[in-house]
C-alpha cells in the first residue's frame, strides 16, 4: 500500500508541474488587440478628387471621427496593440485614412498614413494643388512677413 501510495503522489506532482509549465508558458504568449477601422484599397479606388461626401458615405460609411469643425473631414483609424504577460501594452501598428472635403463638399485629399518607428509617415495621397502644400507652418508665416508691404498697411498708394 505505500509503495502505490507514492507512485500516485508522483503522478499528482507530476501532474501538477505540467499544469504550472503550461499555465507559464500561455501566460507568456502574445495577445493582439485590433481597435477601430480603416477602408482597404480597393474601397479608396472607388472614390475619386472631387466626388460628394454622400459618395464617400455610400461607398465607406461615415468614420467615428471628424473634423473639429461643422462637418469635418473623415478620419478613419486603426491600431494594432501588442501585449505580453505583465509587461506594458505596445502600439506596433497604427493606420490613418484621411479625406478632406472642400467648401461644396466635394473629396479635395484622401491620404493614409502609418506607423513606422514611432514616427507617422504618408503611404500614398490623392492630393489637388495646393499653395499651402509641404509647408510648414513656421515657412508659411515667414513667407507672408516677406510679402507685407508696409504702405498697403498704412493706406498709403504707390
Amino acid at each position: 500500500m505505500g509503495i502505490s501510495s507514492k507512485a500516485g503522489m508522483t503522478g499528482r506532482a507530476r501532474a501538477l508541474v505540467a499544469m504550472l509549465l503550461i499555465a507559464s508558458v500561455a501566460a507568456c504568449a502574445p495577445i493582439y488587440r485590433n481597435h477601430g477601422y480603416v477602408p482597404s484599397q480597393e474601397e479608396l479606388d472607388e472614390i475619386s478628387v472631387g466626388d460628394s461626401r454622400a459618395t464617400v458615405d455610400e461607398v465607406i460609411g461615415a468614420p467615428t471621427t471628424g473634423g473639429m469643425m461643422g462637418e469635418g473631414d473623415y478620419y478613419y483609424v486603426r491600431s494594432r496593440v501588442k501585449r505580453l504577460g505583465m509587461l506594458e501594452p505596445k502600439e506596433i501598428d497604427r493606420q490613418v485614412v484621411a479625406i478632406s472635403f472642400d467648401s461644396n463638399d466635394g473629396v479635395q485629399n484622401i491620404e493614409r498614413f502609418g506607423l513606422e518607428r514611432g514616427r507617422v509617415i504618408a503611404l500614398n495621397r490623392r492630393v489637388t494643388s495646393s499653395s499651402v502644400e509641404d509647408k510648414t507652418f513656421f515657412r508659411q508665416l515667414m513667407g507672408n512677413l516677406v510679402n507685407f508691404n508696409p504702405s498697403q498697411f498704412l493706406g498709403s498708394s504707390e
